[in-house]
């Protein structure tokens, strides 16, 4: 898979952060994983981000849990953060904050429990948009103090974003799988065979089919059949990417013929198995 290649085209640095004008440019299909291990990124997409965006925190959620990526979005220290898409380019506003005047406005640190994880990937708070854009336009047309001004801008998104992380609901939300929930369906959907039933599933989380269909749409706002096909499809795609048969690959996915996988890998992918090993896969190594 490709991985972006950045261009940084302005940049300010302040005491308590780094403000940077960015833009990424995927040539193809891509799977990379960041890691912020000091700061707080914070990203704000001035373009259509690329195609399919998803992401997941890869050591907090399981192989298959990928979450769409907002316009906003804010990556912990520390945490990594795997990102797939389908390519393309963006430009981006980055500031990347030291994690000190985080601590020192809230007076205390932020624990990032599942939910708050969630929110981070699609920050929909006009305040930090704001003060984002700002910080741009500072790094485009610098002017009077402008070291000045980029810090107090870094100070104010600080205080939002903390503001921010603490107002967000601890409890599950109105209707919603428990975490423990999520987490078995996703253990289970990331086992190569034959996929689960939603019978199965319910009785894995020890509900009643319609509950689980109702409590999945509000936790991952999507039909959990839509989630199962996307998982399958990523197993699928993982698979290929081997030099395993396709034969033996319908079969370890519980397929009764390579026909029927490729049938159902096509309509999930719009392409056929072979084509996306000789096409897409071997196109992009």
């Amino acid at each position: 898979m490709n991985t972006p290649t950045v261009t940084i085209e302005a940049e300010l640095r302040v005491p308590i952060a780094t403000a940077l004008l960015a833009r990424f440019d995927v040539p193809g299909p891509a799977d990379h994983t960041y890691q912020e291990k000091d700061d707080y990124w914070l990203d704000l997409c001035l373009t259509p981000r690329p195609n399919q965006t998803r992401a997941r925190y890869r050591d907090r959620w399981g192989p298959h849990r990928f979450e769409r990526v907002g316009p906003v979005f804010m990556l912990p220290r520390g945490e990594a953060l795997q990102f797939k898409s389908e390519g393309g380019s963006q430009a981006s506003i980055i500031c990347q904050l030291k994690p000190e005047p985080i601590r020192e406005f809230l007076e205390q640190r932020l624990s990032w429990t599942d939910r708050r994880l969630q929110a981070s990937l699609d920050i929909s708070n006009d305040n930090i948009r704001g003060l984002l854009r700002r910080l741009g336009q500072e790094l485009r047309y610098p002017g009077f103090a402008s070291e000045m001004m980029a810090e107090l801008i870094a100070g104010q998104i600080s205080i939002e974003l903390g503001r921010y992380c603490s107002a967000i609901d601890e409890a599950p939300a109105s209707g919603g799988l428990a975490s423990w929930r999520l987490r078995m369906i996703d253990e289970r959907l990331a086992e190569v065979r034959e996929a689960p039933t939603l019978t199965e599933l319910a009785s894995l989380c020890n509900m009643s089919v319609r509950q689980l269909t109702r409590g999945f749409r509000t936790s991952r706002g999507c039909s959990i059949g839509d989630y199962i096909t996307q998982s399958r499809i990523d197993i699928a795609k993982r698979l290929l990417d081997s030099d395993e048969s396709i034969k033996a690959i319908a079969r370890s996915m519980g397929f009764a013929s390579a026909s029927s996988f490729s049938y159902a890998f096509r309509r999930g992918a719009g392409v056929t198995p072979r084509t996306f090993r000789t096409r897409v896969l071997r196109g992009s190594h």
